[in-house]
C-alpha cells in the first residue's frame, strides 16, 4: 500500500511540476521567442530574412512558384505566407493580425525585381485594412513602406476580401 501511495504521489508531483512549467512559459516567454516587429520596414526586413526567413514559409495554397502575375508586381510571382497567414487563409474569416504575405516579383524572363510585403498590424491603418505595405529592391533596400497610397488604392478593390488579390480569404 505504501508503494502505491508513493507512486501516486510521484505521479502527482511530476504532473504538478509539468503544469507549473507550462504556466511559467505562458507568463514568461522563452528567450528564443521572436517578437514580430512593428510598422518598421527595416526591422520587418530583418525579421523575414534573418529571424523567420520567408522562403521557409508555405507557399500560398494552390499557387506554385513563378505563377502568372500582373502589374505592378511583375509577370511572374511567388507568394509566401507565414503561419498566421496560412491559418487565416484556411479559416476564410480574413487575415489575422500578424499575418505576413511576401510576394517575390519577377520579370517574364524570371529575373527577380522586387519583394512586396503585406503585414497586418492591429490598429495600424484601419482605413487600409490595417495593412503595412513594403516594397524592397532585390538587394533589400526599402523602395516604399507604410500606408502606401498606390498599394491601398489598388488593393482597396478587394476590400471585401481583406485587400487580397491572390486568393479567397473571406467567406462573403
Amino acid at each position: 500500500m505504501k508503494k502505491i501511495f508513493a507512486s501516486v504521489l510521484a505521479v502527482l508531483f511530476v504532473l504538478g511540476l509539468s503544469f507549473s512549467v507550462n504556466a511559467i512559459h505562458e507568463i514568461i516567454p522563452s528567450e528564443t521567442q521572436i517578437v514580430l516587429p512593428g510598422p518598421n520596414a527595416e526591422k520587418l526586413n530583418e525579421y523575414i530574412i534573418r529571424d523567420d526567413p520567408y522562403r521557409a514559409w508555405a507557399l500560398w495554397p494552390e499557387k506554385g512558384k513563378l505563377y502568372k502575375g500582373t502589374e505592378p508586381h511583375g509577370a511572374l510571382l511567388t507568394t509566401f505566407v507565414n503561419n498566421t497567414a496560412s491559418h487565416s487563409i484556411k479559416k476564410k474569416k480574413g487575415m489575422a493580425d500578424g499575418s505576413i504575405i511576401a510576394n517575390e516579383n519577377y520579370t517574364a524572363d524570371k529575373k527577380f525585381v522586387a519583394l512586396s510585403v503585406m503585414y497586418k498590424i492591429k490598429g495600424y491603418n484601419p482605413e487600409g485594412g490595417d495593412w503595412f505595405w513594403v516594397k524592397y529592391s532585390p538587394d533589400g533596400k526599402v523602395e516604399a513602406s507604410g500606408k502606401v497610397k498606390g498599394c491601398i488604392d489598388c488593393h482597396s478593390k478587394q476590400k471585401d476580401n481583406d485587400y487580397i488579390f491572390t486568393g479567397k480569404v473571406k467567406n462573403r
